[in-house]
């Protein structure tokens, strides 16, 4: 199944506290429980003013629809089509 990082703009996120961020956690995995195992969260970053999030789903549409359902922005939604790390340069 593919996987697909979500930004997400939201301005403040790094000054969120630590219980903001565990009921915006609280709110995504209720909404996951509900849609089922079709779409998995991998894990997010979360950098001044937006974060990133991680997920394995069968498209893009079934990644907006958590978000739409979580109130959650998805400003864009890209397709992760390889990962590549430092052992890439090996030979």
């Amino acid at each position: 199944m593919p996987k697909y990082i979500i930004e997400r703009d939201i301005p403040g996120a790094g000054a969120l506290t630590a219980a903001d961020l565990q009921g915006i956690s609280q709110k995504s995995c209720g909404v996951l429980s509900d849609m089922g195992p079709k779409i998995q969260w991998l894990e997010s970053y979360v950098t001044d003013d937006k974060v990133y999030c991680v997920y394995i789903a069968p498209d893009a549409d079934t990644v907006r629809e958590h978000a739409e359902k979580g109130g959650f922005p998805a400003n864009r939604v890209s397709e992760i089509k390889t990962i590549i790390d430092p052992t890439t340069a090996e030979a």
